[in-house]
């Protein structure tokens, strides 16, 4: 049996045609690696199938294409859409509320299928997250790329001038690297580009493996991107047509750039340097491709900034007939585009502020074209492996004026940057090469004894008896939603219990199993089948047919539960690292802690808590999760233990689909329970840290308080069927 491999690449605009590369910051280079990686690997004998699941978009902004549920790309390599939040395109800053619903379909969908895949290849960090979530639950092995870390690009940001708290608003900062640590602590492998990468960039992960990383450069595709050849003088002529309506000499040496409009890539300091250069002006031509536009209104705000910069600057050196920014071309013609310019003896420079690999520098080198390029990251591991071109300081515009002219000076230095160019691309970034290191890496990865999956531990705990007894699961929060209901709530919600048999009661709390029962007995309510205590740390289930017995019904902790979070957990760790907060934690009493659960009262209401907390349990390498409930309290768990997880534990085990849950909810910190598919209800009497999941499809915001609210709740989504109608 042949490998079976997925790949989750889930922001952009992503199909097997025709690449929108450039239509806005989403849909860039990576998008490129994840369509050619995908082919190359179905091509090769031992793997079987290759699947890239991206999002289905139903908006007319964009082509139909993104609303196809499945694309071929190949033999044995397919892409599949799948529908989460809003049908319209999104930026990926947006996405982020909507991956648990990702996570929940997905997670269905392949333990439905005859098999599972090998390994999930997870590309930036919003598919880390969302194939963490299923390495937890289904037990596949994780590969990361992380394409562009979120430190990284804070970094750059604050050093441009941007205030922390602007970036995160702006770029969801804390939430992609909050995601980007779960994906690294949850991976089996790292794939990065290079070893700057590697050890600079990962490495200010707490949850990074220097270990469990390798260095694969990506391949170039050999059959798009070659030198000049004198049999294709007609596609010559189709670059000059996208030229001819700008430049009035345009047999000049280009100077290239092709990028994004990205505030990070840079291209007004290179319009600057080019203007103000006599040399240049003089003696050769800018060419800007920077992604295809029709009405600039459309832009997004960032872009329309880079044009605005772009036009400001031709017009101030006055270089009209000397630049070219092309409004539209095809992703067919950007390969003839580089080889014309190398026919012309031009130079491609890629003058980015940061550049994590830097793919469009091997484009232009396969094409015989050498290069300027910024000082950073990717760029570094290129040239020195091909020998054809200068790096140079993109913050300095003498620094960058000084490359671009120097690169263009020599015809014999050129010609020899352009041989050895063609040659390395040949010899190191060849896709084949890139796919057999690939394969090896990642398979030995897979075999060796730390990286092997759990034994399908879900599969090991199914209960076919509780599937077969319970059509949907109602579970009740204990904690803020039942805490002074009125006497006539209660009865009404007990008659309306009580009267469908086949549904099952479970109850979610912060609370110790002990201390639940004695408060859950005080409401009369029908007796649960499950308990989720100490916030998802601990399961409790009714033994056999014990829940019938309306006397003293017997649970049990799971031993399943227990043993899949206490891996890798180390609650001494976690007491010793998060003393050095001092008087901002306090240890709560006995009775309040857990094996898997370390409980603390702030010093104060204090919403920053949580970052410190992170850190400090990054800081040494334990794999925890901080989360603050009700602005006081702060528990910290095993990274794989929650509510939410408790409760998908749960569907997996009795086989119950997550649509078939209703959710109660209503304090600070239970917000996770209302994501993904199970059905929300939030009563009234809400903290207002939930009021971001107002407006979603699947939770239901009640008028009323209390178990008034949950009685709404499950009116609303015609939950409960008396005397067992199934319908």
């Amino acid at each position: 049996m042949g490998l079976y491999v997925l790949h989750l690449h889930l922001h952009g605009l992503f199909r097997g045609r025709d690449l929108e590369l450039g239509r806005d910051p989403d849909t860039g280079g990576q998008t490129t690696y994840v369509l050619e990686l995908a082919r190359s690997l179905a091509a090769r004998p031992e793997v079987e199938r290759v699947e890239v699941v991206t999002r289905l978009i139903h908006d007319r902004r964009v082509s139909a294409d993104y609303a196809r549920p499945t694309e071929p790309i190949g033999p044995d390599a397919v892409i599949r859409r799948f529908a989460f939040g809003p049908r319209r395109y999104l930026r990926k800053e947006l996405l982020w509320p909507h991956l648990d619903e990702l996570a929940d379909s997905l997670a269905e969908t392949l333990l439905a299928q005859p098999r599972l895949p090998d390994w999930i290849h997870a590309h930036y960090a919003d598919a880390g997250y969302v194939g963490a979530l299923l390495r937890r639950r289904l037990g596949i092995p994780l590969v990361f790329t992380g394409h562009s870390l979120g430190r990284e690009k804070r970094r750059r940001l604050m050093a441009s001038g941007l205030e922390p708290g602007q970036i995160d608003q702006q770029y969801a900062m804390a939430r992609r690297i909050d995601a980007e640590e779960l994906a690294l602590a949850h991976s089996s492998l790292v794939v990065t580009s290079t070893g700057q990468e590697r050890d600079v960039q990962y490495a200010r992960y707490g949850r990074f493996r220097p270990e469990c990383s390798r260095v694969i450069p990506p391949g170039v595709d050999a059959h798009q991107f070659f030198p000049p050849q004198p049999s294709r003088r007609d596609a010559d002529l189709v670059v000059e047509s996208l030229m001819q309506p700008f430049l009035r000499e345009p047999a000049k040496p280009p100077v290239l750039s092709i990028c994004r409009a990205d505030h990070r890539k840079n291209i007004p300091a290179l319009v600057e340097v080019f203007g103000r250069s006599d040399h240049l002006r003089q003696h050769h031509n800018l060419v800007l491709v920077l992604g295809c536009r029709s009405d600039p209104r459309q832009l997004e705000k960032a872009q329309r900034e880079v044009f605005q910069q772009v036009f400001e600057l031709v017009d101030r050196f006055d270089l009209y007939g000397k630049v070219a920014y092309p409004k539209q071309h095809e992703r067919a013609q950007i390969p003839e585009i580089y080889r014309w310019a190398a026919r012309r003896r031009g130079v491609f420079v890629n003058p980015a502020l940061t550049e994590p690999f830097g793919l469009t520098l091997l484009e232009a080198a396969a094409c015989g074209l050498p290069v300027v390029a910024t000082d950073d990251g990717g760029p570094r591991d290129i040239l020195q492996r091909c020998e054809n071109g200068l790096l140079v300081d993109v913050s300095d515009l003498d620094a960058l004026q000084q490359g671009v002219e120097e690169s263009l000076r020599s015809p014999a230095r050129w010609q020899t940057w352009s041989t050895n160019g063609i040659e390395a691309v040949s010899r190191h970034y060849s896709w084949d090469a890139h796919v057999l290191q690939y394969l090896g890496e990642v398979t030995a990865a897979l075999s060796s004894a730390a990286a092997q999956r759990p034994a399908l531990w879900f599969r090991h705990a199914a209960d076919p008896a509780a599937a077969a007894a319970h059509r949907r699961l109602l579970v009740l929060d204990l904690d803020a939603c039942l805490v002074r209901p009125d006497p006539a709530s209660l009865g009404e919600l007990r008659r309306r219990l009580e009267a469908d048999p086949q549904l099952a009661i479970g109850v979610a709390t912060g609370r110790g199993f002990k201390s639940a029962r004695l408060r859950f007995a005080e409401l009369g309510l029908p007796h649960p089948v499950l308990w989720i205590t100490r916030t998802g740390s601990e399961i409790h289930l009714a033994q056999d047919d014990a829940e019938a017995d309306a006397e003293e019904p017997l649970y049990a902790p799971d031993p399943h539960w227990e043993r899949h979070i206490a891996r890798h957990w180390d609650r001494a760790g976690v007491v010793a690292a998060l003393a050095e907060l001092g008087d901002r934690l306090r240890l709560q009493g006995p009775g309040d802690q857990g094996p898997y659960k370390v409980s603390y009262t702030l010093g104060e209401a204090d919403q920053s808590i949580l970052p410190s907390v992170r850190q400090a349990l990054h800081h040494r390498g334990l794999l925890a999760r901080p989360q603050l409930f009700q602005h006081w309290y702060l528990d910290v768990l095993p990274l794989t233990a929650s509510k939410s997880e408790a409760i998908r534990y749960l569907a997996l085990r009795w086989n119950l689909p997550l649509g078939s849950i209703l959710v109660e909810a209503a304090q600070q910190g239970d917000g996770e329970l209302l994501r993904g598919l199970p059905l929300g209800v939030v009563p009234d009497d809400h903290d207002p840290a939930l009021e971001s999941l107002r407006g979603r499809r699947r939770v239901f915001f009640a008028s009323r308080p209390q178990a008034w609210g949950l009685l709404e709740g499950l009116d609303h989504h015609r939950f409960l069927r008396p005397g067992g109608d199934s319908r």
